[in-house]
């Protein structure tokens, strides 16, 4: 049934909106399951439509490419999820792209439907996609959601920013100023032992 919105129960890994934490007039046993095995946890409720709980609950193209001609990591600075993007290129067109993420529902499903959209494309019509155009792929996603979009649009521009030093190709600005950004947290969450990806 496209378009019926579904719900799943998420702890809060990544901020959910105000007006999804269960408010009934007592807590429901999951909600208790919840608050002892999480104290101090929030017990929210999120609202995803059926396209994305199909990325989440069957992510395409997960993994690495071992030989890949560009690798891109990004982490969002509003949640915490990091996404990790693989791209081979081939006669200048994205021939496969793979992920991982560490992330909500909605970071997994961006960046599932997203390798879907870059195969095949050029490599400047990759970077013309927008996280308008991952939401929309997926049919929507909660508003306080979108920032997962994001995500995976930096993770992917970051493979491609990779793909074109690799090669001596020019590197847009903007993907230069948000690698070396980034860079920084990146390493100290590694060192730390937080990345997993």
């Amino acid at each position: 049934m496209a378009g019926v919105e579904q719900s799943i129960r998420v702890r809060n890994s990544c901020r959910e909106g105000p007006n999804d934490r269960v408010s009934s007039g007592h807590q429901s046993t999951t909600e208790d399951a919840f608050s002892t095995i999480y104290p101090g946890s929030t017990f929210y409720i999120v609202m995803y439509n059926e396209t994305v709980l199909k990325h989440y609950n069957n992510p395409r193209n997960v993994g690495e490419i071992e030989d890949a001609d560009g690798v891109g990591i990004y982490m969002s600075d509003f949640c915490g999820d990091i996404t990790k993007f693989w791209i081979k290129v081939s006669d200048g067109r994205i021939a496969d792209a793979t992920y991982r993420t560490q992330g909500c529902a909605a970071s997994i499903a961006c960046g599932s439907v997203l390798t879907e959209m870059v195969k095949g494309r050029t490599v400047d019509e990759a970077l013309g996609i927008t996280k308008d155009d991952i939401v929309e792929a997926l049919n929507g996603l909660p508003e306080y959601k979108v920032h997962c979009s994001v995500l995976a649009d930096d993770s992917l521009k970051d493979a491609i920013r990779d793909y074109l030093a690799r090669n001596d190709l020019a590197v847009p600005q903007e993907l230069v100023e948000k690698h070396e950004r980034i860079r920084p947290l990146i390493d100290d969450m590694r060192r730390r032992g937080y990345i997993l990806i």
